[in-house]
Order: C-alpha cells, then sequence, then structure tokens
C-alpha cells in the first residue's frame, strides 16, 4: 500500500517537475523526498532558483565528488598502514633467521 502511494507520488514528481528516469534515480540515491522535490519547483518570482532537474544533477555530482574524496583518502590510509605493517614484519622475519656459521 505505501509503495503503491510512494510510487505514485514519484510519477507525479517526474510529470510536475518534468524530469527523466535518471534524476529520479539521483533523488532516490540521495534519499531526497517526492515532497522535498515538487515544494523545490521554482515559481516565476525565483529566477534565481535553479529548476529541479538541475539542482539533483548538481546535488548528486558534488555527492559523488566528496564520496570519491573520501575513498581516495581511505585507500591511501590503508595502503601507508600496510606498507608500515609489511615493513616492520619483514624485520620480524629478519631476526628470526639463524645465523650462519661456517
Amino acid at each position: 500500500m505505501a509503495n503503491k502511494k510512494r510510487e505514485e507520488e514519484w510519477k507525479e514528481v517526474k510529470k510536475r517537475c518534468k524530469v527523466g528516469d535518471e534524476t529520479i534515480r539521483m533523488a532516490k540515491e540521495l534519499g531526497i523526498s517526492p515532497k522535498t522535490m515538487i515544494k523545490n519547483i521554482p515559481n516565476k518570482a525565483e529566477k534565481w532558483k535553479a529548476p529541479v532537474d538541475v539542482w539533483i544533477r548538481d546535488m548528486y555530482e558534488k555527492v559523488k565528488e566528496k564520496n570519491a574524496k573520501k575513498a581516495k583518502a581511505k585507500a591511501k590510509r590503508l595502503r601507508k598502514e600496510s606498507e608500515k605493517s609489511g615493513d616492520s614484519s619483514l624485520k620480524a622475519d629478519d631476526s628470526n633467521i639463524p645465523d650462519k656459521q661456517d
């Protein structure tokens, strides 16, 4: 029942905001509700306000850039940690090797 109502709301958004399926997908990924999208439709007095389609795409790009930066920083941090642990394990392995005496 709730899903049916929600799908009807998304159809209304698509119609009123003049957005496509891709923009709807982006909005869902961002967690934006249909009511929020309808609420942000600019009227004639709000010329400064971007159309809903542009607004969602800009927000989506910003979030993706932010997530990419976080992932890159995390990968760099993990690489440094693995290098540190790798170096210390090599030293420990060297100490376990007995000295060769001829």
